[in-house]
């Protein structure tokens, strides 16, 4: 065994990077980063040693050269196990795809595809036409666009439409979104001009009507998707400012926000209108996120009136905002998942963690439950609630139920809470009066092994 007593006994790079250890890692990572690694981990160890430090093994030297590699070259983004309840977590990806999601990104990114070639005129086509056409035979809608985000629909919108103008819309109504990013602030972005109408509690029809000038270029409805408006207030509903729009040929824009698609989820969200609701209400053009109740990639779609969305179509705008093949291939997967209702509710993972039956929820945490107090973990099941996030339905809980870990003598839920975020993967929880909660609803059943193995490793440890 080689020992490096000073700094004169650390090995010459060029000699060392030829152990066979370090040949492997060379054939794993690539020789640059390699010999980066080592350079750091002998500048390292030299500096240590000038210290004072006590002399190290060359094994041990060749150990930190294998974790400085593990450390830079693997990615950053990492799939972590949401044990938190919060099914569309923000901080956390928000909506997983669907395996026939993933498994048609996959396809699609791995080989060349016919993104902007029609196969049946064999010559340059339009990029979303496909999926556009899948939209409005769904839908039952004109026309149909889809860009990367929501924000990005609002604002392509207003561009196309009353750049210039005025839109009028309810005080009430002007919510802020996910990184403080602002309705306001997005449709001054757009060109358009924007005008309050009634106050922050209560907006009446009238209150539309009288803002109506020459000026005016649309009647914007927002739904309000991440907030609560209780006690003496008023609203307008899109079928209430339909005549009105006809009235002064103004277009009627309903930002609907989250997109809740599937009718299995009215029964859990009574308060959340459904895109069919939406359209059947009379607004002129829906616009909604594809990453939150929809339960795809995030994108932004827009439906509704064929004229309108010609408009918004040939926008400038639309080049910046549009989609890419990955985004395309997830959000046709998704939506034809959505043709058959069961077929949606069985393999769409929002679905999947919002309609789960209790029973079976709470089945799956008693057995986790039983495996970490065989290990003599301290935890108990406790019933809770779980809420859908993501700015969506914020009044709604779902009854779930939660395991409760009370941390040893001497130690801390946020010291636990530190190891779980660097297991492998990571696993994120709640803390609740310095105890941890992990919600099964948001973990997947084929993860439930996975999980256990993570808590009795790093709980366990806890309880020695």
């Amino acid at each position: 065994m080689t020992i490096i007593n000073t700094p004169r006994d650390l090995p010459q790079l060029d000699e060392f990077i030829e152990l066979d250890e370090l040949r492997e890692m060379q054939l794993r990572y690539g020789r640059a980063p390699l010999v980066e690694a080592c350079r750091v981990c002998i500048d390292d160890l030299r500096q240590r040693l000038l210290k004072g430090s006590a002399p190290e093994t060359l094994d041990s030297l060749v150990s930190a050269v294998t974790d400085q590699l593990k450390k830079t070259q693997s990615p950053k983004l990492r799939r972590v196990l949401n044990a938190t309840g919060t099914i569309l977590h923000t901080n956390l990806g928000r909506a997983p795809l669907a395996k026939a999601a993933v498994d048609a990104v996959c396809e699609i990114a791995s080989s060349y595809s016919n993104l902007e070639y029609n196969l049946e005129l064999g010559k340059r086509g339009y990029r979303t036409s496909n999926i556009e056409e899948r939209m409005q035979e769904i839908f039952g809608v004109e026309a149909a666009v889809v860009v990367n985000n929501n924000a990005a629909a609002v604002m392509l919108t207003l561009a196309a439409l009353a750049r210039g103008k005025e839109v009028i819309v309810s005080r009430g109504e002007l919510v802020e979104i996910g990184g403080s990013f602002r309705i306001p602030e997005i449709m001054s972005e757009s060109g358009a001009r924007l005008v309050e109408v009634g106050t922050t509690n209560k907006t009446h029809l009238h209150d539309y009507r009288k803002a109506i000038t020459e000026e005016s270029g649309a009647l914007l409805k927002v739904h309000r998707s991440n907030f609560l408006i209780e006690g003496f207030t008023s609203e307008v509903s899109i079928g209430d400012l339909r005549p009105v729009a006809e009235e002064s040929g103004l277009p009627l824009i309903y930002d609907l926000g989250s997109g809740s698609f599937s009718d299995s989820l009215t029964g859990v969200l009574p308060e959340e209108p459904t895109i069919k609701q939406a359209l059947a209400a009379g607004a002129d053009l829906i616009l909604f996120s594809g990453d939150k109740l929809f339960g795809g990639p995030q994108a932004g779609f827009i439906l509704g009136r064929a004229d309108l969305i010609a408009k918004i179509k040939y926008h400038p705008l639309l080049r910046p905002l549009r989609i890419d093949k990955m985004t395309l291939a997830a959000l046709e997967a998704t939506l034809l998942l959505y043709s058959d209702p069961d077929r949606a509710r069985k393999n769409i993972p929002l679905l999947q963690m919002t309609l789960i039956d209790f029973a079976e929820l709470k089945e799956r945490s008693s057995r986790l439950l039983e495996s970490l107090q065989a290990h003599g973990i301290n935890a108990v099941l406790e019933e809770s609630d779980a809420v859908l996030g993501g700015g969506s339905s914020p009044g709604v809980k779902l009854n779930s139920c939660n395991i409760v870990v009370t941390p040893a003598s001497g130690q801390s839920a946020q010291a636990l809470d530190v190891r779980l975020h660097q297991a492998n993967p990571p696993v994120i929880s709640r803390i609740v009066r310095d105890r941890l909660h992990f919600d099964l609803r948001t973990i997947k059943a084929e993860e439930d092994s996975e999980l256990s193995t993570i808590l009795i490793s790093i709980l366990k440890k806890d309880q020695i």
